[in-house]
């Protein structure tokens, strides 16, 4: 039976299913006080912030930490700023950029917020040894002016401080004294957000209102962070009441939930491009020739009718919403007769000669993967390409994706899509291309070119936002020269909440701003 089949028959009789549910809670009418958000991808086990680059786990932590600012990133203004933690933010020269720091802010543990926390977390996070340290431009060093004034330092580190312009609305602000024990930061999570941690039971996160919270407490009292990863039971979920919010809808689903007045349904581009990448330290992809021949052999347009309302055309490396946006010129096309001629002068006449090619991809979290990576493995076996498709569940995939120094990548391709909370194009591109994004190269791909490093610091190390904007566009050009990975399209969220709830917004990479959400019709 199709999952479309399967809501049809089953939306009016959800709730006698005995849903495998880690939680049970009476849909009420009114005085609901609970939100329920099932996650498809799970959180880590470990709570500090920079152990990780997982969106599952992101999307958590907007919850329960706050940020210097955010960047709504609406289409119409993508590179605004909402101060939050920072109510402002001054380049003093190229290489010092000071914060003015909100007053009366607490952290659920009760200590105080200053700029000693500033520092504290702004160090730590940039560290090289630190897992998401790649989001980030580059290691800095904070100067505590007084108890509410923070300056961000890079000179030291060879770049200018205002690369962290849009990258400071991304940061998840921890305590000084947490993070001067990470055993302890990694064990419970403490922030300045709308909501504290209480609890993990299973697979379920329990939040409580902080009564503390600078805007005030909170109109819900609590959030349940559950991860399910099915699909199906997602869906099922939220007909039956159990559950309030979900992201990434099939297009089935989709379609099926907009005329079910129980639910509201939205429909928002992302800050995720989804990419293929090319494992370009392993055969054959270590070979640009090969990797252009296999980004020639994919026709794009039959992922698009395939994806439906849940992508966006793009022949770039970064959403649209990203500062520097803009179509790239020598974006590789879909072209039988350059892939031949490309396999051709890498020595693979119509692929002969070129190994198998295991590509990896999961099922469950992204929409649609299993049925594209389907259609790009007949694509690329039309060319003369040996792909096995590998499909994995998320945990398993989560596993396998990024590059690991001294060990052997899994896989020839693997396909991930990457989401960041700020306009930042190098969040994205730094980390996925960046010879020193990782330990071998970058994090997923494993590219180390020269080329691509010179045009990525030119960008980075241009403090003239107009001209910065024109050397994005080059740094991209020669990215899809070089071929390390193809991105494939801009994803477009779906998602739905329980009808009668108002006042929740979607940022464009997943986190949630509740902290004056409410069930008022409900």
């Amino acid at each position: 039976m199709s999952r479309r089949s399967l809501l049809k028959t089953t939306a009016g009789t959800a709730a006698a299913l005995g849903l495998p549910m880690p939680f049970i809670r009476p849909a009420r009418a009114a005085g609901r006080d609970t939100l329920v958000f099932a996650s498809a991808e799970p959180v880590t086990g470990n709570w500090d912030p920079t152990s990780h680059t997982s969106l599952g786990q992101i999307n958590f932590e907007g919850f329960v930490f706050g940020q210097l600012f955010r960047t709504p990133m609406r289409p119409d203004n993508p590179t605004q700023i909402v101060w939050e933690l920072a109510t402002s933010q001054t380049l003093i020269d190229p290489y010092t950029l000071e914060y003015k720091l909100r007053d009366g802010v607490t952290f659920h543990n009760g200590a105080s917020f200053s700029a000693e926390d500033v520092k504290a977390t702004m160090e730590y996070a940039t560290d090289p040894s630190r897992p998401a340290s790649a989001l980030y431009p580059g290691q800095c060093e904070v100067e505590v002016v007084d108890r509410l004034t923070a300056r961000v330092h890079t000179k030291k580190f060879g770049y200018p401080a205002s690369a962290f312009q849009f990258t400071g609305g991304f940061m998840a602000i921890m305590s000084k004294d947490d993070v001067k024990n990470p055993s302890v930061l990694a064990q419970r999570p403490n922030g300045t957000g709308p909501f504290k941690f209480v609890d993990q039971k299973g697979n379920t996160t329990y939040l409580d209102a902080f009564d503390k919270y600078y805007q005030g407490q909170p109109i819900l009292n609590h959030v349940q962070f559950a991860y399910i990863g099915d699909a199906t039971t997602r869906v099922l979920g939220l007909l039956s009441g159990n559950i309030d919010v979900l992201q990434r809808l099939e297009p089935e689903q989709y379609a099926t939930l907009q005329k079910d007045q129980r639910v509201t349904v939205s429909r928002t581009l992302s800050t995720e491009n989804k990419y293929l990448h090319f494992r370009c330290n392993k055969k054959p992809f270590d070979n640009r020739l090969v990797r252009l021949a296999a980004c020639h052999a994919i026709d794009r347009s039959q992922i698009m009718d395939l994806m439906g309302v849940a992508g966006g055309a793009s022949s770039s490396y970064i959403s649209p919403l990203k500062f520097g946006y803009e179509t790239v010129p020598n974006y590789p096309e879909f072209d039988e007769a350059k892939c031949q001629a490309l396999l051709a002068q890498a020595g693979f006449p119509k692929g002969q000669g070129l190994p198998e090619i295991d590509y990896i991809t999961s099922t469950g979290f992204y929409p649609k993967t299993k049925d594209y990576g389907e259609l790009i493995t007949a694509m690329m076996q039309e060319q003369g390409f040996n792909v096995k498709l590998n499909v994995m569940e998320t945990g398993a995939w989560g596993d396998v994706l990024y590059q690991h120094k001294g060990q052997v990548p899994a896989g020839n391709m693997i396909d991930c899509g990457w989401s960041t909370g700020t306009p930042e194009p190098d969040m994205v591109l730094r980390a996925m291309f960046y010879s020193k994004a990782g330990p071998a190269g970058g994090i997923i791909n494993g590219i180390q070119d020269a080329d691509i490093d010179a045009a990525l610091s030119a960008e980075r190390n241009e403090t003239d936002l107009g001209k910065r904007r024109t050397l994005v566009g080059k740094a991209t050009e020669v990215i899809a020269s070089k071929a390390p990975s193809l991105s494939l399209f801009t994803s477009v969220n779906l998602n739905a909440t329980r009808a009668g709830l108002e006042n929740l917004y979607i940022y464009p990479n997943g986190p949630m701003d509740a902290h004056r959400a409410d069930f008022k019709s409900a």
